[in-house]
């Protein structure tokens, strides 16, 4: 039995909120103006601390090891967010297609398709788009002609 079944539903839903809901205000966090302030500011004094501490290695090994584990540990944060900002877009955008009478139902999770058929999809599209501006550029010389 995997970790996940031994926990209970509940359980485990809870976590993967609580997560999400820390995630996303720890980005908000991080990702505000007065965030990048307080980190340049740490910096500016970082290197002003330097010749107090003589430049040692050990000066240098602490701001080396905070910007790694910080960094290590924004990669997890900002994916949560990205994937659960990209899983709500794309169920908007799901919505939006299946709502509107003329749209393409076939459009719906084409995020899931290859590489490759996304590709001929938009070959697909790109031959419409030509075929309308030709028509529409037939359509214009007609009334500039009708015109005359």
């Amino acid at each position: 039995m995997s970790p996940q079944e031994q926990l209970k539903p509940d359980v485990a839903r809870s976590v993967s909120f609580d997560f999400s809901r820390l995630a996303a205000s720890i980005a908000a966090l991080v990702g505000s103006s007065w965030m990048f302030v307080a980190a340049c500011g740490g910096i500016v004094i970082w290197g002003i601390s330097g010749p107090f501490f003589h430049f040692s290695d050990t000066w240098q090994l602490i701001v080396n090891t905070a910007t790694t584990i910080i960094t290590f540990l924004m990669v997890f944060l900002i994916q949560n967010t990205q994937n659960r900002d990209t899983r709500a877009l794309h169920l908007k955008l799901d919505e939006i297609i299946r709502s509107h009478h003329q749209a393409h139902n076939e459009m719906i999770d084409i995020e899931k398709l290859s590489d490759k058929e996304l590709q001929e999809l938009s070959d697909y599209f790109q031959k419409i788009r030509e075929a309308c501006e030709q028509r529409h550029l037939t359509d214009e010389g007609t009334k500039k002609t009708s015109a005359a």
